[in-house]
């Protein structure tokens, strides 16, 4: 499978991971617009038992106009997904690579767009640990 994210393990709490992830992203320009519970979604819908698993959708509002400023379409990509996730021996933080996300798109318009916002979420996730693990 294609490594589509960037990410980071952290020996801390879930909740304290979570805490420390908004506040790198707001540190990086990034606001979050969404937070989906998938543990709680699946145990309320499904019954089902699942690891904390936090998805958030992050915006660095610039970065989300220039874009649209090229191609309206792009908001179908739009925000940036962020999964903090428990593991069993501690927490994960992982970033949708948006180049990656913007390579599908075939527009060259993007590239500068989406290394600008790679580098903020590389930058958010080192702060947290010091290092990326990919």
């Amino acid at each position: 499978m294609m490594d589509i994210g960037l990410g980071v393990r952290l020996d801390v709490p879930f909740g304290e991971a979570v805490e420390r992830t908004r506040a790198a992203l707001k540190d990086q320009g990034f606001g979050v617009l969404t937070e989906i519970d998938v543990r709680g979604t699946l145990r309320e819908k499904l019954g089902e038992p699942l690891e904390d698993y936090l998805i958030l959708g992050a915006c660095n509002p610039a970065l989300a106009h220039r874009a649209l400023t090229v191609d309206r379409r792009i908001g179908l990509l739009l925000p940036c997904n962020v999964v903090v996730r428990s593991d069993g021996s501690g927490t994960i933080v992982e970033a949708l690579d948006p180049e990656i996300m913007v390579s599908s798109t075939g527009e060259e318009e993007f590239g500068p767009i989406a290394a600008e916002a790679a580098e903020r979420l590389r930058a958010a996730l080192e702060s947290l640990s010091g290092r990326l693990d990919r």
